[in-house]
């Protein structure tokens, strides 16, 4: 993928996640990463949510 695909993009000032009720058990839910299509990674991979991490 270019950077001439690239349609939209966010920050973390962009979006917002509000609280709600879920019917979602724990126990229902992957935290597992795809790094390729044939490897997944069993622990969950989440970027900093700081602009000195993530961002230029």
């Amino acid at each position: 993928m270019s950077l001439e695909t690239i349609e939209h993009a966010y920050t973390f000032d962009d979006l917002l996640l509000v609280p709600a009720a879920s019917e979602v058990l724990p126990n229902e839910v992957s935290l597992a990463t795809m790094l390729t299509k044939s490897i997944t990674l069993n622990i969950p991979l989440v970027s900093a949510a700081m602009d000195t991490v993530t961002e230029h």
